[in-house]
């Protein structure tokens, strides 16, 4: 065990709480602390996360949440990913000259699903109001949040854009015209207006259940769907280098509404594992795990080269079927059943081999195509040749470095024995122009859809994109025990897969599993724009020490080591079978916490 951590595991007894952000699990451990539940403090803290980490989630973003319920034995899924417009064809975008979606502006937007999916998980399973659960959120955006450096950072690298082309953005973001400094208080009032509007309208409504429903119509019906779809006829300036209009309409809006979904599940040693579905990559997380029982982890060193590695040839395995067969199961025949088999991860199984493979290696199944997309080179991502030339050189290239945004996590289990989990990501303040009237801005998540026919990822109307947004809920022993999760892409099913072993396998306590030095690899093709992939590649923390990360480099792998504190951001909450409540977060940035009591 380490021993030394950076904070204390937080435990007790009466709740516990633990994000991305210190404000947002204080916002939820008050609610806990006012009467409400670990729903009702995860959708309280989850609306706060928007205000206080606007780079990494918003309003426009998505959400897909986990959780278990004190009464009954039934984990369930609510999808707040939101579909493509029914308008998104892949014959439109290929007729504008793009090989891929743009990974910013109108073109990249799907119908917000956070607002609606926060709304009826409180009002499904919460006991508080409306007004209660935007409150915290009004309250930050009108008086102000202290800017974390990464929010500075973020608002420095799109500066540029922000001035000479998201004008809007720039009255939010940059007061004065200049960066603000990190620690100083930054506001949205327009976006705590328009929650208060919400709030307002709602709680006239009557009951607790039709204030719910009153406030979802509101923005998906009302005065905030009748904004989005105005400003989606806007052109705006993207990362292909030209202008171009949105294709949201209110039919779009008015037809969506989350959806409660069974999980998919595995069962590992004494854990039981419960993910989202294929249409988010949660189920890569099951594939590993199934890879991976075949290996004695608990006999390796949980920070050496073996355990590392691996881990890590199992991941490339995994991905490589994500890729080949993962998406909307309403739109795509996935063979879920056959990926996570007994048979088939042992066949798979005998590919990890000594030396890091730098193949991409999806798996046969038979009456499935199982086809990898075909690979696009840089200089040929933005446009078709021949279809004009793309303004690139007017794109600020540290607002393409910024477009790849990143995501929040929040983790909340009360004194009854609800535990949630959810990851909120998109919206960022760096995906799209802030709607002026609305004060938040629209996502990006279709830039993972393919353009190419015939994947299972490929763009079509009402469909889906593949998240990479996977919150985790596990049993042990048969009960259940622990939600967990962290922002970070691609790598968000690497980082968590390696928390939950080095806890079952290590002894680690939660916060000694998160402090510890973590690995993950870009061996396969990203979900981000421009899609690459970067075949043996593995990046560590410099913790790993330098023995390691030269034997891993001797096995062949591209090894990019990172400075120390530098990768991963988990957050969890666990129940033991004695009722103590734990929980524990990511110091690294020095920005997520824990708390309890």
């Amino acid at each position: 065990m380490l021993g030394i951590t950076t904070r204390p595991e937080i435990r007790g007894t009466f709740g516990v709480a633990a994000s991305t952000h210190w404000i947002a699990s204080s916002v939820a451990m008050g609610i806990l602390e006012r009467g409400g539940n670990a729903f009702d403090g995860a959708v309280a803290g989850g609306f706060t996360l928007q205000i206080v980490e606007p780079h990494l989630n918003g309003p426009g973003g998505e959400v897909p949440i986990i959780f278990q319920p004190a009464s009954g034995d039934k984990v369930q899924v609510l999808c707040g990913q939101g579909p493509a417009p029914r308008a998104a064809t892949i014959g439109h975008y290929r007729s504008l000259g793009l090989r891929l979606v743009p990974g910013t502006g109108q073109l990249a937007a799907v119908v917000p699903g956070a607002f609606a999916a926060w709304m009826t998980l409180a009002r499904d399973h919460g006991t508080m109001t409306v007004a209660d659960m935007l409150a915290p959120a009004i309250h930050y955006a009108r008086n102000g949040y202290p800017l974390v450096p990464r929010i500075c950072a973020t608002i420095e690298a799109v500066r540029e854009l922000f001035l000479t082309h998201w004008k809007s953005s720039a009255d939010v973001y940059l007061p004065g015209g200049a960066v603000p400094e990190p620690g100083t208080l930054a506001r949205n009032p327009v976006l705590a207006n328009t929650y208060e509007r919400i709030a307002k309208d709602a709680s006239a409504a009557g009951s607790r259940k039709a204030q719910f429903d009153a406030a979802i119509a509101i923005f998906y019906e009302g005065f905030v769907a009748a904004e989005i779809v105005s400003f989606a006829k806007t052109p705006v300036f993207d990362v292909s280098g030209r202008h171009n209009t949105g294709l949201l309409s209110a039919d779009d809006l008015a037809a969506w509404r989350p959806a409660y979904e069974d999980p998919v599940a595995l069962d590992y040693h004494d854990a039981r594992v419960f993910k989202c579905g294929v249409w988010s990559q949660g189920p890569v997380f099951l594939q590993q795990l199934a890879l991976l029982a075949g290996f004695d982890l608990a006999a390796m060193d949980t920070a050496g080269a073996d355990f590392v590695h691996v881990v890590t040839e199992c991941a490339k395995l995994a991905f490589a079927d994500r890729e080949a067969y993962y998406g909307d199961p309403d739109f795509v025949d996935v063979p879920l059943t056959v990926l996570l088999s007994d048979d088939y991860n042992a066949s798979r199984r005998k590919l990890v081999g000594t030396r890091a493979d730098l193949d991409q290696r999806p798996g046969t199944i038979e009456g499935y195509a199982g086809r990898l997309p075909a690979d696009i080179a840089i200089e040929d991502a933005l446009v078709e040749p021949g279809v004009g030339e793309p303004t690139m050189a007017a794109y600020p290239a540290s607002a393409v470095r910024a477009a790849h945004g990143d995501t929040c996590h929040i983790d909340v289990i009360d004194r009854f024995g609800n535990m949630v989990a959810a990851t909120p990501s998109g919206g960022w303040l760096q995906s799209n122009p802030v709607i002026p009237d609305l004060g938040f801005a629209l996502g990006s998540r279709a830039q993972m859809f393919w353009l190419e026919e015939g994947l299972p990822a490929s763009l079509a109307p009402g469909k889906r994109p593949r998240t990479t947004l996977t919150p985790s809920l596990a049993w042990r022993d048969g009960k259940p025990w622990m939600v967990f999760g962290t922002p970070g892409g691609d790598n968000q099913d690497q980082w968590s897969v390696t928390f939950l072993l080095r806890h079952l396998h290590h002894g680690l306590n939660l916060q000694e599993a998160i402090d510890a030095p973590y690995f993950h690899n870009r061996h396969f093709r990203s979900s981000f724009y421009p899609r690459l992939a970067e075949p043996g590649r593995l990046e560590v923390e410099d913790r790993l020490g330098e023995a390691v990360i030269e034997e891993l480099i001797s096995r062949g792998h591209d090894v990019s080591v990172h400075e120390s504190w530098s990768i991963s951001r988990l957050s969890a909450a666990a129940r033991q079978s004695d009722g103590i409540l734990k929980a524990a977060a990511n110091a690294r940035g020095m920005q997520g916490y824990a708390v309890g009591r």
